[in-house]
């Protein structure tokens, strides 16, 4: 890890792209052992704090400020085992608590690229599938990337919304995620919460986790249509104000205890769909509104539209049947989720996104750690 010719530390790296997120991917054992020497040299490479991050890889930015940490797994069944690392320009804490299904689709092509797994997996097929063990909460999903001839395709037609032009197609079956941070799908065990909060007054909502903690509101009752730009609702500071009432009042309804420090819950404002989806969604994460939709906020905005009772009812419309293909509409597309339903429950969540790698080296950081 050394660089001899001067007095930084060289840590190899890939800076990659999952879905509508970016940032750099290690190997475990390419970081120090120890969490808080490892916290430090992610600060370092990211160039956090400080709201420009110019003296790191990070893009200024929440979505662009991700590390990914992969390993071979010892668990059982288990090829893959990520660590997701969520840091902010602005601030020096590295928060491993939450997912990012976004960044998880790089997951793969980072370890095939690294060595982590043969390429084909010995299926002798034109794809690779591995299991992926998101450590941070626990939650699997298999996940499956085009290897035709035995090399890693990146081109393709697959398209999502909120990155230019089109990729090679990374699919992702969730194999659980209810509860993913809180105790359990719908922590507070109701559908719908009247939720008393200082300003605002009460407001209906609905706290759920289905990969990712969550709280729906409807975006009428904050005075507004849902339909804002994420520029538009960034610079609307009487209405994050409320939301961040809002949101450090439902932490604790939420099993979560004081969230002031976390980066969960995330809020979303919901709307009727208005581009032929399911819903429409303007999230915040948890202070800045997302250009898109996170892959777990959608599975989990598209579970709430499927449960009977949710802050949802009388806005989403969803198709009947077990198997439901809900589209989330957000300020720059839409995010399909495909749900398998048995009651109040949903038994499998899967989706589709897209990743490259966009740069291979190392990160080079002031040392000792």
């Amino acid at each position: 890890m050394d660089h001899a010719p001067s007095d930084l530390r060289a840590v190899p790296c890939m800076l990659m792209r999952g879905g509508t997120s970016r940032g750099p991917f290690f190997v475990e054992s390419d970081l120090p052992a120890d969490p808080a020497q490892r916290d430090r040299v992610l600060l370092a490479a990211m160039g956090s704090p400080d709201p420009r991050q110019i003296d790191g890889l990070g893009g200024a930015h929440p979505l662009t400020s991700k590390v990914g940490i992969v390993r071979r797994s010892t668990t059982p069944g288990v090829d893959l085992d990520f660590l997701f690392a969520q840091l902010q320009p602005n601030g020096d804490t590295v928060d491993v608590t939450p997912n990012c299904g976004n960044m998880l689709a790089a997951v793969l092509p980072f370890a095939l690229e690294r060595g982590l797994l043969p390429i084909g997996g010995g299926t002798g097929d034109d794809t690779t599938t591995a299991r992926i063990l998101t450590l941070n909460t626990g939650m699997q999903c298999d996940v499956t990337v085009l290897t035709p001839g035995g090399r890693l395709q990146y081109t393709g037609t697959a398209r999502i919304d909120g990155v230019p032009g089109t990729a090679a197609p990374v699919s992702i079956d969730f194999l659980d995620t209810a509860g993913s941070v809180c105790p359990s799908l719908l922590p507070s065990g109701r559908a719908l919460d009247r939720v008393d909060v200082p300003g605002p007054g009460t407001i209906e909502a609905t706290l759920i986790d289905n990969g990712m903690p969550m709280v729906l509101v409807r975006a009428a009752d904050f005075g507004i249509t849902g339909y804002e730009t994420a520029a538009e609702l960034n610079g609307h500071a009487a209405l994050k104000e409320k939301l961040e009432a809002l949101r450090l009042a439902c932490g604790p309804l939420m099993g979560l205890g004081d969230v002031i420090t976390k980066n969960y819950p995330k809020m979303c404002l919901v709307a009727p769909a208005r581009q032929g989806g399911a819903i429409a969604t303007r999230c915040f994460i948890p202070h800045v509104c997302h250009d898109s939709i996170g892959v777990l906020a959608a599975v989990t905005v598209a579970t709430a539209c499927v449960l009977d009772g949710s802050v949802t009812q009388g806005i989403a419309s969803v198709p009947a049947g077990r198997t439901k293909a809900v589209s989330v509409e957000h300020p720059t597309g839409e995010f399909s989720v495909e749900l398998e339903v048995d009651g109040q429950q949903v038994a499998r969540a899967a989706l589709l996104r897209t990743a490259r790698p966009i740069m291979r080296g190392e990160v080079l950081v002031p040392g000792p750690y």
